[in-house]
């Protein structure tokens, strides 16, 4: 990737991660922890991966998005406003009884989402669904399904998986957001679906295993999804729960805690210093 698109991304996902905060701060509830680990992923998907119109959002031939870990949805309508869905200052209504930005994404209030997801293990059958539906109908558009670690526990995950590896579908890219934390402590400690990438291979998925926060990386595994044929891809990306907040790296109490006053301020500060480094 070169680097006037790198550093634009990057600055992207640091306005995403703003928004995070700024959602989850004013809401005084949320799920910062998660949002922020998948902000890199999302920037890529939305600024550089996908076929999406804001002034059409039920365009026909749109690619999908599928927030299978839907309590992530702070880093979604960030990346959504930033896009022109809507306007940025709906962010700041996160979760407010007459918001468009409810805590899981709705499809039927909030522009430019295509799947209403929350109960987690849903949403990869969605978006296989989706992409089986594309296959059936000749259509071209592809399908992106962030799941997260904790939530690949759930027994639904697997069934969809096993039914996207024997119907080839290599319009399908599942995104495992492999912090190691989820709401009670590790992946260790509560339930390891690890191997991840041996489990996901068994059912026949091509898997791509990276940084997360690595937009070279990140460019690689998604060319290499599109290059894949035959098959669906699952890249399975390491990450770091709180990413982009110092206070909140690595800490499983901010998966589902909301920052104070205080807390929002070194936040948005150290996001802040981060920008400006990037766009130096």
């Amino acid at each position: 990737m070169d680097t006037t698109k790198k550093k634009e991304l990057q600055a992207l996902a640091c306005k995403v991660r703003m928004g995070v905060i700024e959602g989850t701060g004013n809401a005084k509830s949320g799920h910062p922890g998660g949002s922020l680990s998948i902000a890199d992923i999302v920037t890529y998907l939305y600024f550089n991966e996908m076929n999406v119109d804001p002034a059409n959002p039920k365009w026909a031939d749109r690619d999908r998005f599928v927030l299978s870990k839907g309590h992530t949805a702070p880093a979604l309508y960030a990346a959504l406003a930033l896009k022109g869905f809507f306007s940025w200052d709906h962010i700041k209504t996160l979760r407010q009884p007459d918001s468009i930005l409810q805590g899981h994404p709705s499809m039927h209030y909030t522009p430019g989402v295509d799947m209403s997801t929350g109960s987690l293990g849903q949403g990869l059958s969605a978006a296989v669904g989706m992409a089986l539906g594309a296959k059936l109908q000749g259509k071209a558009f592809r399908v992106y399904a962030p799941l997260g670690d904790g939530e690949i526990e759930e027994g639904q995950i697997w069934e969809a998986a096993m039914f996207a590896g024997n119907k080839g579908l290599d319009n399908l890219v599942a995104i495992v957001d492999w912090n190691n934390l989820q709401i009670d402590g590790t992946l260790d400690e509560v339930n390891s679906p690890c191997p991840i990438d041996e489990k996901f291979a068994a059912f026949g998925w091509n898997v791509i295993t990276i940084d997360g926060h690595d937009f070279d990386q990140i460019d690689d595994a998604f060319t290499a999804a599109k290059a894949c044929k035959g098959k669906p891809t699952c890249i399975v990306a390491k990450t770091i729960k709180g990413k982009g907040v110092s206070f909140m790296e690595d800490k499983c109490e901010w998966h589902g805690s909301a920052p104070n006053a205080e807390q929002y301020e070194q936040a948005m500060a150290e996001l802040n210093a981060a920008l400006a480094e990037v766009e130096a």
